[in-house]
């Protein structure tokens, strides 16, 4: 076993607390932070020590412990030295925090601009017994601004025997000025994986009984903080009495399990309020405390939305690797954009509770927010869809589809009719007597009244048999626009968004149906030519009307481009510009896939 995972003999008048029984004594023994380790030995080797250096990064991560390392590298009795003599006087006073050559300071309680003179004055004196003296300044974004302008100078240019080591937390407050003096380290969060198999040496030294998923637990929940994991071990090692458990865990800190989140997820996903509010009173009821559960659960989206992005297990940091395929496929279920949404109620949700005695009633208020959250990626895909329409194309609104999971629930897919390349337009047939025009408008309604004498699929017991090469046209022009404002609605909705883009339908000839399309909307005219679409729409006519039809697609002459008017033209009223806002295909497509109604249109300044 490693050195460090033996226990320091503790101090003659009492305990001494894990974290500090096995504190690294050596650059070996540090976790989580080799690159520093190795970047000073090299330095110690090389003879390239500077004077000054920061140490920044989260707390518990090993600055003040690679300080003091340092500090026994740079003043080993036999020389500076990578690998300190261990047993020294010397080397046993730093680690004490006794020796008289290493000065820490706590930059909190030393702040002031005396303090920071009295260490100015000190410093031409000689190190009693070592090499050089050092300084060390903990949390030193604490000074004033006057104390390090009382430092710069003497930051600038020590004496040959000084050197300085700094650590913070925040060295985004630590002037400029001092950190072009400094060479910056920056410690990182130590890997969950690096702090369970070190708590695992500390188990095995304490002699105490472990499951590898309450250790995981405590490495989880410490954040990237190492002295934090073993202060948590400590306390649940004296809660369980030598058995340590995930539940004892779970019971010890006060929080819910992977499954309990995953079960309440499940819930949210589902719009389902009752449960939600359920799985949340069983877990205050066994003990979970709903100011931490939220702090779970934001820990839990955070881990959602790194997989539905498309993230390895990995990099989930509050949840475990085994839950990665549940979490893919909720990610997939609720969508990225509502996953976003969530983890933004939720933290607003923190920050409220932080201020509030009602912590309880706060979480219970966000989850049923989160219930009743809009489809928000739907919304997303329907303004993705929108930006990338070509012209003449429209947003429709498809029926109920069940969810992938089969639960029963039902979700509205929003479905876009893309038009591609087109085949050669189709001309139009110059042996077609011309015939009047039956209907101007660029867009036919989407359902009109059926005339009398034409039936329809629910009025029709048996339709009349269907006539290959009628001799006349079996309606007259009247019924055969009713019966394509109908088969708009009967045929198969991508066939229908490229109908919709007719301009004219007008009969030409026995048996035969013209439909014009505007100028500009040649890519529609070329995908309704294509055989399936052409099959769809006489198929729909045959099945309404009882009779064949042959199509004839033409598109219409180019309008000509009206000439510049000489005089403004008049502004339009508020309540036609609200008329053109509903109007909008966008807007309508969101009418029909969320069911809402426009109550108020705001109109820009």
């Amino acid at each position: 076993m490693a050195e460090s995972s033996t226990a320091r003999d503790p101090a003659p008048d009492g305990y001494v607390v894990v974290a500090r029984r096995y504190r690294p004594r050596g650059f070996d023994e540090l976790v989580g932070q080799d690159h520093v380790g190795q970047a000073l030995k090299n330095a110690i080797e090389t003879n390239r020590v500077g004077h000054a250096y920061l140490f920044t990064g989260a707390r518990g991560v090993g600055k003040t412990s690679t300080a003091r390392i340092f500090a026994k590298a740079l003043n080993n009795p036999g020389g500076a030295s990578g690998t300190p003599d261990q047993d020294t006087d010397t080397a046993q006073a730093i680690d004490a925090g006794e020796d008289v050559d290493v000065i820490e300071i706590d930059g909190a309680s030393n702040r002031g601009i005396d303090e920071i003179r009295s260490l100015r004055a000190n410093v031409g004196v000689r190190p009693s017994r070592s090499r050089f003296k050092i300084y060390i300044i903990d949390e030193v974004h604490m000074l004033t601004g006057a104390a390090f302008n009382a430092l710069l100078k003497t930051l600038e240019e020590p004496p040959e025997h000084v050197k300085f080591i700094f650590c913070t937390t925040d060295p985004e407050k630590i002037p400029i000025t001092v950190l072009s003096r400094c060479q910056r380290f920056d410690f990182a969060p130590v890997e969950v994986g690096k702090i369970v198999t070190r708590l695992t040496e500390i188990c095995q030294a304490e002699k105490a009984d472990a499951d590898p998923a309450a250790l995981e637990l405590i490495a989880r929940r410490a954040a990237g903080s190492l002295r934090d994991s073993q202060s948590l071990l400590e306390q649940v090692l004296s809660f369980s009495a030598g058995k340590l458990t995930a539940d004892s865990v779970h019971q010890m800190l006060g929080t819910a399990d992977d499954q309990r989140l995953h079960e309440m997820a499940s819930a949210l996903a589902a719009r389902d309020a009752a449960s939600a509010l359920g799985q949340l009173d069983a877990g205050i009821d066994s003990g979970v405390d709903a100011g931490r559960l939220a702090e779970q659960l934001l820990g839990y989206f955070r881990d959602l939305m790194a997989v539905t992005v498309g993230c390895e297990p990995s990099m989930q940091r509050h949840t475990s690797a085994s839950l990665h395929d549940e979490l893919k496929q909720l990610g997939q279920r609720w969508g990225l954009q509502t996953v976003l949404a969530v983890v933004g109620l939720i933290d607003e949700t923190l920050v409220r509770i932080r201020h509030s005695v009602y912590a309880r009633v706060l979480l219970e208020s966000t989850l049923i927010q989160i219930c009743h959250l809009p489809d928000l990626q739907a919304i997303s895909d329907l303004a993705a869809a929108a930006k990338s329409l070509p012209p003449g194309a429209k947003l429709t609104a498809g029926p109920p589809a069940a969810d992938a999971e089969g639960s029963g629930e039902k979700k509205k897919q929003v479905r876009l009719a893309r038009n591609a390349e087109p085949d050669a337009a189709a001309a139009p047939d110059p042996s077609s007597p011309p015939t009047p025009a039956v209907n101007d408008g660029v867009s036919p309604p989407a359902r009109v009244a059926t005339p009398a004498r034409m039936a329809t699929p629910a009025r029709m017991a048996t339709p009349p048999p269907a006539t290959d090469s009628p001799a006349a046209n079996p309606l007259n022009e009247a019924e055969t626009l009713a019966a394509w404002q109908q088969a708009l609605v009967e045929m198969d909705q991508m066939t229908a968004t490229l109908a919709r883009s007719v301009h004219r339908v007008a009969l030409a000839g026995p048996g035969q149906i013209r439909l014009t399309f505007p100028a500009q909307s040649g890519l529609a005219m070329g995908r309704c030519d294509k055989a399936e679409h052409r099959q769809e729409i006489v198929e729909t006519l045959r099945r309404l009307t009882g009779h064949e039809f042959n199509l004839t697609l033409v598109a219409a002459a180019p309008l000509a481009k009206p000439a510049a008017p000489t005089t403004q033209a008049p502004t339009k009223s508020r309540m036609q510009r609200m008329r053109e806002i509903e109007a909008n295909p966008l807007v309508q497509a969101c009418k029909e896939v969320f069911d809402a109604e426009v109550i108020k249109v705001d109109i820009p300044r």
